[in-house]
Formats: structure tokens, sequence, C-alpha cells
């Protein structure tokens, strides 16, 4: 994702930043089902990423394939604060969640 936010938004214009912003989101949680997620709203899951538009982008290489982001400022998973300042909390809220039922084939195929 910092890859998309960074080089194909940012660098290279290739996509407006929030069109790419709404297809990692929502749009991806409605292609899977995925209920109360991929949108803020009173009562969704909260699962929020705050970075710096100016500063994203992957860090990851081929000899360190899990070398943190750079811009990713904090990550909350369920509304509890998961990752900040380069570091994980410790605190870990995520669990799996299952695909639900797809909406409407329309929708689907816009992603």
């Amino acid at each position: 994702f910092p890859r998309v936010l960074g080089h194909y938004a940012r660098d290279q214009q290739l996509i407006p930043l929030e069109e790419a912003i709404r297809k990692m989101t929502s749009l991806s949680a409605r292609r899977f089902g995925l209920k109360e997620r991929g949108e803020v709203h009173v009562g969704y899951h909260a699962d929020l990423v705050l970075f710096d538009p100016s500063r994203v982008r992957d860090a990851a290489t081929f000899d360190k394939p899990q070398q943190a982001a750079d811009g990713i400022d904090a990550v909350w998973v369920n509304g509890v604060l998961s990752y900040r300042d380069g570091q994980p909390t410790g605190e870990r809220a995520g669990h799996f969640v299952a695909r639900g039922k797809r909406e409407a084939q329309a929708e689907a195929n816009a992603f």
C-alpha cells in the first residue's frame, strides 16, 4: 500500500490519492463483504492509518523485505493503537476476519 500511495499516487500521479485510498479501504471491504469496515463511521471497527502523504513510501527491499514503510505515523486496529513512530506498541487487537457475502456484482467489478 505505501508503494501505491507514495509512488503511483503522489510521484507518478497515475491515480488521485483519494481514489487510491478508497480502493484500498471501502471498495475492498465491500468487495470481500466485510461489514462495518473500510469506512469511518460511528459503530464501525476503527482500523485506521495515520500517514503523511508527502513522506509515505515503501522502504522494503529484496534484502530487507520486512522493512517498515516511511511516512506511516500510527496504526489503530479495532480502535487500539498498535503501531506508532516506527515501532509496534505491543498491543494486538486484530483477529482473523472471514469473507462475507459480496454486494452487487456491479460494485465488485468497479474495483
